[in-house]
């Protein structure tokens, strides 16, 4: 009889392992899946705010409960890739309904006279652009990086729908923890 509870309580222990495993890839999946994305940045168009091979966390849900907003680093699908499995990262520039107009290297919006604030490229910005209107429930999205960032200037679909947009940067967290949002 000892050994037949033995065998029990093994097996009761056993059944706990699998439950917990069970449990954890299920969390694991959720909060990949529904709530956080992993993303590793593949080139320079984001230097100096994000390096190239940084590992960041954006945050899926950012969107369900507020609008983007301009200055925003979002992940989203690229606009040009037809199966839409390449994502890139960029920040929101341009606004539903706004005009946006680069000149020397300068983003006005609307008409302004005063140019965004672009202390976060690395590099005075070069080049003329525009003007670009961006269509409602779309952005238009800039590299920090612009001299090298290829963005809604280049794209054939230059502007990014909000279905697109998977989620907002959050934090670096390799090699260093930074905060992006």
């Amino acid at each position: 009889m000892e050994k037949e509870e033995r065998k029990q309580v093994i097996l009761k222990e056993v059944m706990e392992y699998v439950r917990m495993i069970i449990f954890v890839v299920v969390v694991v999946f959720v909060v990949n899946n529904v709530v956080l994305i992993n993303a590793k940045i593949p080139s320079e168009s984001m230097e100096k705010t994000i390096m190239t091979n940084d590992r960041i966390f954006g945050f899926r849900l950012a969107y369900k409960f507020e609008d983007p907003k301009r200055y925003d680093i979002v992940i989203f699908k690229y606009p040009d890739d037809p199966e839409q499995k390449e994502l890139f990262i960029k920040r929101i520039i341009g606004l539903p309904g706004d005009t946006v107009m680069i000149r020397d290297g300068k983003v006005y919006i609307n008409d302004s006279e005063e140019p965004l604030d672009d202390s976060f490229c690395p590099e005075d910005p070069l080049g003329d652009y525009g003007p670009y209107t961006v269509p409602e429930g779309s952005y238009f999205m800039l590299g920090d990086n612009r001299n090298y960032s290829k963005d809604s200037r280049f794209w054939d679909n230059q502007y990014v729908r909000t279905d697109q947009i998977v989620g907002k940067a959050l934090i670096r967290y390799f090699p260093s923890i930074k905060k992006l949002g």
